[in-house]
């Protein structure tokens, strides 16, 4: 009876040390993994939500027979650029990153130009539509914003947690790789000069 329950309770603790060592963690692993794709998934749809309200000022633009036609072009064409970028949720890595950031730069910057152009046309901005989309764009930017800030948050605690001992051995055994973060740009950490 004593011998029976000794290896019961051997048994028991051999259980309890492989869910504590291998089952815990991977479901740890996996949480968190899932709620990074989550997080880049409301990344997207920020930005989505930008590439729409870009386009509807986009085409009031476009209605302008006098606009300067080569700024909407390089416009037109950065805004392609920057949609066509997909990222796969289960491969965020550093360079996927860099790479999907880089074309939405290139269409924000684009876009800044275009808007500087329209400066010069007075009756483009009395449009209701061009009004409507100057008082959404600085809330898409706070949204775009707050969700790349959530979804670093969201590496951070993910790569955290597979790099600490003794995740790390569970990691590298099922393949749980490092995520990459949005960055700032380059330069961006240079306090501009500004002389008067």
């Amino acid at each position: 009876m004593n011998r029976t329950l000794g290896i019961l309770i051997g048994v028991i603790v051999v259980i309890l040390i492989i869910f504590g060592i291998f089952i815990n963690p991977y479901n740890g692993m996996v949480n968190r993994s899932q709620n990074t794709s989550k997080m880049w998934s409301n990344v997207e749809t920020q930005y989505q939500r930008r590439s729409d309200l870009y386009s509807t000022v986009i085409a009031t633009i476009k209605g302008s027979a006098k606009f300067e036609q080569s700024t909407l072009t390089a416009v037109i064409e950065a805004r392609s650029k920057a949609t066509s970028i997909t990222v796969d949720a289960s491969k965020l890595t550093p360079e996927s990153i860099q790479q999907f950031q880089q074309a939405q730069d290139g269409f924000k910057s684009s876009f800044g130009r275009l808007m500087a152009v329209a400066e010069q046309y007075p009756e483009l901005q009395t449009t209701a539509a061009f009004r409507d989309f100057q008082t959404q764009q600085e809330g898409t930017e706070n949204r775009i914003t707050k969700a790349r800030t959530d979804f670093n948050d969201a590496v951070n605690d993910y790569n955290s947690y597979i790099m600490t001992f003794p995740h790390n051995i569970v990691s590298n055994m099922y393949g749980f790789t490092a995520k990459g973060y949005f960055k700032a740009n380059a330069g961006t950490e240079t306090v501009p000069k500004v002389s008067f």
